[in-house]
Formats: C-alpha cells, sequence, structure tokens
C-alpha cells in the first residue's frame, strides 16, 4: 500500500469530462446575484416620472454588491465540488486570455472574439465556472483597456449571464462533433445579441427626457417604454450586434473543434470532480491503462 493518492478510474477507460458541479449553495448564489442583476438593470422602467434616476448614479452601488457576490458563487462553487487551486490557476489563465482577445476587434463593427472563447469555456467548466469567469473577463479588459466606468458592473453582469448560459445547454455529457458545434454556434449568434440589447437597456436610461420617439420616458406605462427601446435598439446597435454574432459564429465553428478538445483535455488532467482513492498493488497498471486510453504514453513498470 503506498501514500499516493490517485483518481478513481476504471481500467482501460478515459475519465469523461464533466462541468464543474453545480451545488445548491451555488444555485442560491447565482439566482442571487441574477435578481441583483435584473434589478440593476431594469429599475429605471418603473421610475417616478420627473425622478431624473437613471443609471448613472447606481452604478458605484451596483460594483459594490456584485463584487461580494461573485465571491460568493467562487466560494459556494467551491464548497459543494470541492474545487482547488488548479480550477482557480484555469479560471486566471482563461480570463487573461478572454481579455487580450477583447482589444482585438474592439471598436471595429462589433468584432469581438472575446466571445466564442466565453461560449466554449462556459461549455465545458459549467454554468458556475462560467459565471464568474465571464465577469472576471470583462473586468481584467476593463482594467486592461483603460474601459472603467458606469457601464463595468453591467458589462460583468451581462458577461456572466452570456458565459452562464452556455453552460446551461443541453447535452454535455453525450452531444459531441457538429452537433455540438451547431448548437454552440447558434448560442452564441443568439446570446450575441441578447448581451447587446442588455447593454443597451443601461445606456438607454440616459437618454431619459428627450423628445426623440427612441428616448426613454420616466413614468410612462411599461409597454411604451419598452416599444422606444426596440426602436432604439434597431437604430443603434443592430450592425454592432450583427458583427460580433457573425464573427462568434465563424470561430466556433472554424476555431472551436480545437479549443473544445483542448478545454477538456486540460479539465480531465485537472480532475477537477475526481475523487481520490489510497492506490494498492494494482494501481501501477491501472494507472497505464487510464493513460493508453487518454492517449498518453504509458509509463513503464
Amino acid at each position: 500500500m503506498t501514500g499516493r493518492a490517485v483518481p478513481a478510474t476504471a481500467p482501460g477507460r478515459a475519465r469523461a469530462v464533466r462541468a464543474v458541479r453545480l451545488g445548491p449553495r451555488a444555485v442560491c448564489a447565482l439566482a442571487l446575484t441574477g435578481a441583483t442583476g435584473v434589478a440593476a438593470f431594469g429599475w429605471p422602467l418603473l421610475a417616478a416620472p420627473g425622478s431624473g434616476l437613471a443609471h448613472s448614479g447606481d452604478a458605484p452601488w451596483l460594483f459594490a454588491a456584485l463584487l461580494p457576490l461573485l465571491v460568493g458563487v467562487v466560494v459556494a462553487t467551491i464548497a459543494d465540488s470541492g474545487l482547488d487551486a488548479k480550477a482557480v490557476a484555469m479560471l486566471g489563465v482563461l480570463a487573461a486570455v478572454g481579455a487580450a482577445l477583447r482589444p482585438l476587434g474592439a471598436g471595429t463593427a462589433g468584432l469581438e472574439p472575446m466571445f466564442f472563447l466565453m461560449v466554449l469555456s462556459g461549455r465545458v467548466l459549467g454554468p458556475g465556472f462560467g459565471f464568474v469567469l465571464g465577469s472576471v473577463t470583462m473586468f481584467a479588459s476593463a482594467l486592461l483597456t483603460g474601459g472603467v466606468g458606469p457601464w463595468l458592473p453591467f458589462q460583468m453582469l451581462a458577461m456572466g449571464w452570456f458565459t452562464m448560459g452556455a453552460g446551461l445547454l443541453p447535452g454535455h455529457a453525450r452531444l459531441r462533433g457538429r452537433a455540438e458545434r451547431a448548437m454552440l454556434a447558434l448560442y452564441g449568434a443568439g446570446a450575441a445579441f441578447a448581451y447587446g440589447t442588455v447593454m443597451n437597456l443601461q445606456g438607454w436610461t440616459y437618454l431619459g427626457g428627450l423628445s426623440s420617439g427612441v428616448s426613454f420616458q420616466p413614468g410612462d406605462p411599461l409597454q411604451a417604454n419598452l416599444a422606444r427601446f426596440l426602436a432604439y435598439c434597431a437604430a443603434t446597435s443592430f450592425g454592432w450586434d450583427l458583427g460580433r454574432a457573425v464573427l462568434t459564429v465563424v470561430l466556433t465553428l472554424t476555431v472551436g473543434p480545437a479549443l473544445l478538445r483542448a478545454l477538456r483535455r486540460a479539465t480531465r488532467r485537472a480532475a477537477f470532480d475526481a475523487e481520490a482513492a489510497f492506490a494498492g498493488a494494482a494501481a501501477p497498471e491501472e494507472e497505464r491503462a487510464r493513460r493508453r486510453a487518454e492517449g498518453d504514453t504509458p509509463v513503464r513498470p
């Protein structure tokens, strides 16, 4: 009997890659964060006429509330799934890559390559990990590009939802190949438009009180404001969102297969969800069988 702990894996079979498990505490933390985000985005629609209220003054409060909520999601995910330093390291690497990708296309017809990385990362690593990754990536990219402003906490929330949604897509264990890539491409296209629409809701309220037919009118019926909001989206951001969606689809279908394999291989080797077991006399042979199944060079006896 040796003192080495190894992942418990059946001989001759590769360990299946599973997303980071989302336990009850992580679900509660995500639900609380989501409710806070919905309230932060939507409350100006219910503001009284003449109040002069918009998003210009609530960003610091939202940012102050968002940071502990993000920490709560991380802590709850660790408590529910037993994540360790390897998961934190992967989170840091992916966030750094995403932050580096964002400036490559920012400001050019909505071409933002970081979105396809968020879709694929959320798919492999799960909704809880994905939400934290999306939010941290947006925060890091804002520091890198100097894009810190009242819009930042809203961007963090929207990107967190964007990445989390990819982790909630069905068929995580069995769906592979072209069908999975097509599903991710469709999700990326739809979510790219959804991200732009949600962020428009944050910026649109700054136009409150103007005479334009697309401006926000505090105190007006919700249906009237929503009609003006849709007109505002069509007039100001449809082309930008279309460019983001097209680039996300193209990169998902072309670069996606290689990146999915790399992410799944890294996740398998990190063994986030492995159960440690004492290695007995047969452990070396089991380890060689596992390595052969994963395509690694077997260890000589």
